[in-house]
């Protein structure tokens, strides 16, 4: 059997469909597992160092404006349909993730009569999964999604990376120890209250600046912080109780030592943040069609985050609020969520319902 995954862009198309794609592997050994993407998505390090085939097509980016460019979107949808067409032409099935090759990959695998499943991680859906759940009838959502075409979605919630999956079942038998442990692994006090703050693997230039600025505010009475600025940013000197770093590895044990984390409110991040963290502070993403402000509707809903625009966030309001963002921390469950343990079997079994109706 083979399956296209179409997931490209960011980590937060492309993490969901390799954890998908690994709990299929490990169910289905014989089935063939390919990928479509971009020549300038993440999925171009992350598809093939995971082991998995990918086919590249061209990006159809659908312009918020009125700008030339739209002229050329027929055009080069076009040229992506068809290759996405010559791809799946011996495919069993397709599942997509959204972002810029699901929307051909939707519209050729309905020319072909191939089954497809759309799986929307954002809590505002985009364009090519709002298109996509149209023509299938096989759709699955991370949240419940109240109108559109996604509104009747099965609910599967956003599959975790194995890592943090792992950081979770091993942590529920005594939360306390095991976020003690992840502030010893990461080299700061187990004790004292640690702050991470990081904006995406790029990093933001703007948030960076508030965090550096807010440096007396964030190491005060003894707090500790860890700042990961992003790849394309310079690296500010580490000092007593500040390490700052372009990347952090190894999230899960980052998420778990936090007792406030700081960062934008994407889907995965979320999601990671809802089964290990204990209180955030959201900035979501002022550009793109506002998904980010709705991702953290069930953390907050918890009371266990809150958000604020990037207009607002400034050194002031942090000397202003961190306090009470630490109450907020300390009054917060010690333990994380497990509702998004079980997506990715949940899916899984989507999947297999989709091709059983597909073939009746």
């Amino acid at each position: 059997m083979k399956i296209i995954f179409a997931g490209g862009g960011t980590a937060g198309h492309i993490e969901p469909a390799l954890s998908i794609a690994r709990l299929w592997q490990g169910l289905h050994p014989k089935d063939s597992l390919e990928f479509l993407g971009t020549a300038k998505g993440l999925e171009n390090q992350l598809v093939p160092a995971a082991g998995f085939k990918l086919h590249q097509i061209p990006k159809v980016s659908v312009p918020r404006k009125l700008t030339p460019s739209l002229i050329a979107l027929p055009f080069t949808l076009l040229r992506a349909f068809s290759a996405s067409r010559k791809i799946l032409k011996d495919a069993d099935l397709l599942i997509g993730f959204g972002g810029y090759v699901s929307a051909p990959a939707y519209l050729a695998a309905k020319s072909l009569r191939t089954p497809f499943v759309v799986h929307e991680a954002n809590a505002k859906p985009g364009f090519a999964n709002r298109l996509g759940a149209r023509m299938t009838p096989y759709s699955a959502v991370a949240q419940a999604i109240e109108k559109g075409s996604l509104s009747k979605a099965l609910i599967t919630g956003i599959p975790l990376r194995p890592d943090v999956a792992k950081a979770y079942s091993d942590a529920s038998s005594d939360w306390d120890r095991a976020r003690a442990a992840a502030k010893s692994a990461l080299g700061f006090s187990p004790t004292a209250t640690l702050t991470l703050a990081f904006f995406g693997s790029q990093g933001s230039v703007a948030l960076n600046a508030v965090i550096e600025n807010s440096l007396p505010t964030l190491l005060s009475n003894g707090s500790q912080l860890l700042h990961a600025v992003g790849k394309l940013n310079a690296l500010p000197k580490d000092q007593e109780r500040y390490k700052s770093t372009a990347y952090i590895e190894d999230m899960a044990t980052a998420y778990l030592a936090a007792d406030l984390i700081i960062s934008r409110s994407g889907a995965i991040s979320c999601s990671e943040i809802n089964a290990l963290g204990r209180y955030s502070l959201f900035i979501p993403l002022p550009i793109g069609n506002g998904e980010q402000r709705f991702n953290a509707s069930q953390i907050i809903a918890q009371g266990r985050g809150e958000i604020i625009d990037q207009a607002l966030f400034s050194a002031a309001w942090l000397a202003s609020n961190f306090n009470r963002l630490l109450i907020k921390s300390s009054a917060s469950p010690i333990a994380g969520s497990d509702i998004d343990l079980r997506a990715s079997e949940k899916i899984v079994n989507f999947m297999d319902f989709g091709l059983t109706g597909a073939r009746k």
